[in-house]
C-alpha cells in the first residue's frame, strides 16, 4: 500500500491515540536509629495518589495525565507533577515511553514516565492531601520479582516477571504476575524506574539530586545501600564516589559517635 492509499483510509488505518506522562518521584525517608551510636535507617521511597475517579477509582498510581493539545510533554510533566502532587521545580528526566495496547481500558494510551529525585526532607511545600510516600521493598528469585510498598497506613503487594532483554545495559522486561493493589501498568514502570536507578547510580552523580547540602560519607553510603538493595564494602563505596565528594571543614555530632566530617557534592 503507497503512502496516498494511506492517508485516504484515515481512521481505519491509524489507531486514535492519547498522549499521557506519569512521574516516579524517589527519595529516601528516614526511620529511627536502633541505638544512640546508629545512624537512623533508611528507605527508597516513591511517592504515589490515590485515584478518586474511575477508571481504577480509590487504586494507588503515579502522579500522572493527559498531555494538552498546546502542551509540551515536558510542560505536562510540569502541571501535573504540581497539581497532584504540589511539589515544584525538582529534578526529573525521561525514563522511557510505555506503549502496549491495552495500557488503559478507556483507550489506547501511550505515556512517557518521567523518574524525578528529591531530598524530602528538605520540601517547603506540602504534598496534596491524595499523594503519600511508600518505602520500597523487593524480593527477587530467578526471575520473579515481589513489590511492596509501605507506609503507615497502606500496603501495596505485586509481583513481576523478568526477561532479560539487552545484556549489555542490563535491561529487563517486566510482565505483571499478580497485581490487585496499582492501577494500570504502573507496576511495571515502577520497576522499570527502580532498575534505570540501581545502574545509575553506580555511573552517575544523579544521586546527589537526593542528598542534603552536607551530609557523612556513612549516610551517603547508606543511601546508596538503600538503592541498590544491597551492602556495599567500603573499597567498593570509595571507588563509586571517588571524584563525587569534597570534604568541608564542618563537623556534626551523631550519636554517641564522635565528630564525623561533613562532605558535599563536587560540582
Amino acid at each position: 500500500m503507497d503512502k496516498k492509499n494511506d492517508i485516504s483510509l484515515g481512521k481505519s488505518v491509524y489507531a486514535n491515540l492519547a498522549l499521557s506522562t506519569d512521574l516516579l518521584i524517589f527519595s529516601v525517608s528516614k526511620g529511627s536509629a536502633k541505638t544512640c551510636r546508629n545512624l537512623s535507617e533508611k528507605y527508597f521511597s516513591i511517592l504515589l495518589i490515590k485515584r478518586d475517579k474511575e477508571p481504577f477509582k480509590n487504586k494507588w498510581c503515579l502522579p500522572g495525565g493527559f498531555v494538552k493539545k498546546e502542551e509540551t510533554i515536558d510542560m505536562a510533566a510540569d502541571r501535573i507533577l504540581a497539581k497532584e502532587t504540589n511539589l515544584h521545580n525538582i529534578y526529573k528526566e525521561q525514563l522511557y515511553t510505555f506503549g502496549e495496547t491495552n495500557r488503559d481500558p478507556r483507550m489506547r494510551v501511550i505515556s512517557t514516565a518521567y523518574m524525578a529525585l528529591i531530598n524530602k526532607e528538605n520540601l517547603t511545600e506540602n504534598l496534596s492531601d491524595i499523594a503519600s510516600w511508600f518505602n520500597i521493598h523487593i524480593k527477587e528469585k530467578e526471575n520473579i520479582v515481589e513489590v511492596i510498598l509501605e507506609n503507615e497506613e497502606d500496603e501495596i503487594k505485586y509481583v513481576l516477571k523478568k526477561q532479560l532483554i539487552n545484556k549489555t545495559t542490563n535491561q529487563y522486561k517486566y510482565e505483571i504476575v499478580e497485581n490487585k493493589n496499582i492501577g494500570f501498568d504502573h507496576s511495571i514502570i515502577i520497576m522499570t524506574g527502580i532498575s534505570r536507578m540501581k545502574n545509575k547510580i553506580q555511573d552517575t552523580d544523579i544521586i546527589f539530586n537526593m542528598m542534603p547540602e552536607y551530609f557523612t560519607l556513612g549516610e551517603l553510603q547508606q543511601i546508596y545501600e538503600v538503592i541498590l538493595d544491597r551492602k556495599l564494602l567500603d573499597p567498593a563505596f570509595r571507588r563509586i564516589i571517588a571524584n563525587k565528594v569534597e570534604k568541608t571543614d564542618k563537623l556534626v555530632k551523631t550519636g554517641g559517635h564522635r565528630p564525623s566530617v561533613l562532605y558535599k557534592y563536587k560540582n
